[in-house]
């Protein structure tokens, strides 16, 4: 079962991932962090950044992949994945930038993208955290619903929700790209510990579905539920339509102390 943390708000939901990143980083300086992008992990970010300065942690040897990239879109384009890590990740966190790896969505190259990435991350030891958001439909980077809970990093075809809900990022719908590269569910679920966070009502019944609903194709977050370790951190919105509600808010309260995210 997923531990379920309620907060506040997301600052707070931001601080308690970011105390748990900082601690793996402690111990293993070196270590590998699983990035996602969007609007839902940026508080995560933030406070990483803060604590990471307050602290004087050396980042310096830390590693990352990011889930996913949009195909076609030029590397220096402002809403490529490549682009947006660099921007809200890198360079707030103080990484060196060529140890932070994006899957490479240039079109010359996408017959042999997935291998690449999926060989790269094998290289590295594997993610050590993998930060995830998911969406309105369930999908967990951009496995859509109907991903193969056996998929690898490959090409997918983004479903007119997932454009919708992603042309926020761009003038309009159309120029939302409609193919992208995406680490598999069976990659996601080789991280060692996956951190997924959740906040507002338009989240809650795909968090439902993924955290207490059946294992399907169908819901790709409810892949999360064959993982050994998996923290959500949740905002009260968020949050209302599980049914175990009550029973998470009192296993967390009596969390043993020695037990961190």
């Amino acid at each position: 079962m997923a531990e379920v943390v309620v907060v506040k708000d997301q600052a707070a939901a931001g601080a308690l991932a970011a105390e748990s990143i900082v601690d793996l980083i402690s111990g293993k300086p070196d270590a590998v962090l699983g990035l996602a992008t969007g609007s839902t992990p940026l508080p995560v970010y933030r406070a990483l950044a803060s604590l990471i300065s307050e602290r004087g942690v050396d980042v310096s040897h830390v590693r990352g992949y990011a889930l996913d990239e949009y195909v076609g879109l030029p590397a220096g384009h402002p809403e490529s994945y490549r682009s947006v890590i660099h921007r809200e990740v890198v360079e707030p966190l103080g990484l060196t930038p060529s140890l932070i790896h994006v899957p490479n969505g240039a079109r010359e190259t996408i017959e042999h993208a997935g291998a690449d990435y999926e060989k790269a991350i094998a290289e590295s030891g594997g993610v050590d955290v993998q930060i995830l958001g998911i969406g309105t439909d369930g999908h967990i980077g951009f496995n859509e619903p109907g991903s193969s809970f056996a998929s690898v990093t490959r090409v997918k075809t983004l479903t007119e929700q997932t454009r919708k809900d992603n042309a926020r990022f761009f003038d309009s719908e159309d120029d939302v790209p409609m193919h992208c590269i995406t680490q598999g569910l069976s990659t996601i679920l080789k991280a060692r510990h996956l951190l997924l966070l959740a906040f507002g009502e338009g989240k809650a019944e795909a968090l439902a579905d993924a955290v207490e609903g059946p294992i399907s194709a169908s819901n790709p977050g409810s892949a999360i539920q064959l993982h050994p370790r998996v923290t959500v951190l949740v905002d009260e919105a968020a949050a209302s339509h599980l049914r175990n509600l009550d029973y998470y808010r009192y296993a967390y309260a009596n969390k043993p102390a020695w037990q961190k995210l």
